[in-house]
């Protein structure tokens, strides 16, 4: 069986819950899931002159694969502010799409097709808004990134899923129907299940499960999914 492991997890800035900046928590907790490929959110660069640690972007890519592409959303003069899509296996087509919605946070969804041994897997790597309407539409821009479905492809992300009416969830799902369902926030005491994975086909979702030694590194919990290419 041809299975490939996927991870999602908005890592806080690396701040745990003292708060601290410690990158070196996330590194070892990544690691010892071992994903083939990993996207991150939040990760926050505006620190390092504190910790005294290289640009966060780089030292993740660097440590936890061969291959990856960050999306920095906000920069300032001390730094940069995004998510990253990082894979053991080369990157191909990638493609950063602006999600932002008016008078909102800004926001971008990492597209690419993972060259894996098996073939290649259509990713798109996210972190939506926080309002209704704003995801709505995000939604609807992530749909149209999703293409033919003429290869296995999955979304994975921090949604910021609240609600079910309207949500980003029975979108996806009506496209990409096989779903992880984590609850992962607050992860101190895990209500709401805002990081997903989304697959098609749905039968190449072979396990799920999340990790709650993270609730001292992050106020979310990761994902890691197992899935079986063809």
């Amino acid at each position: 069986m041809s299975r490939v492991r996927v991870m999602t997890w908005n890592i806080h800035g690396a701040l745990g819950r003292n708060p601290r900046f410690d990158l070196d928590r996330v590194l070892a907790l990544v690691k010892r899931h071992a994903p083939d490929i990993v996207a991150l959110q939040e990760i926050d660069s505006r620190r390092v002159r504190e910790a005294h640690v290289g640009d966060p972007f780089d030292v993740l890519q660097e440590t936890l694969g061969n291959h990856g592409v960050g999306a920095r959303t906000v920069i300032t003069a001390d730094g940069a502010y995004g998510q990253a899509l990082i894979s053991r296996w080369p990157l191909t087509n990638t493609e950063i799409h602006d999600l932002s919605y008016p008078e909102r946070e800004p926001r971008r969804a990492i597209c690419s097709d993972v060259a894996t041994p098996y073939g290649l897997l259509r990713v798109i790597a996210t972190h939506l808004g926080l309002s209704l309407r704003e995801r709505h539409s995000q939604a609807g821009a992530l749909l149209g990134m999703l293409g033919a479905l003429d290869r296995p492809t999955i979304a994975l992300g921090d949604f910021n899923d609240w609600l079910w009416a309207g949500s980003v969830r029975r979108s996806l799902a009506s496209v990409l129907p096989g779903c992880s369902r984590h609850r992962t926030f607050p992860s101190w005491l895990p209500i709401f299940q805002l990081d997903r994975v989304y697959l098609s086909p749905p039968e190449a979702l072979l396990s799920s499960h999340t990790d709650p030694e993270a609730r001292a590194i992050s106020d979310h919990l990761p994902v890691i999914v197992d899935i079986a290419l063809p």
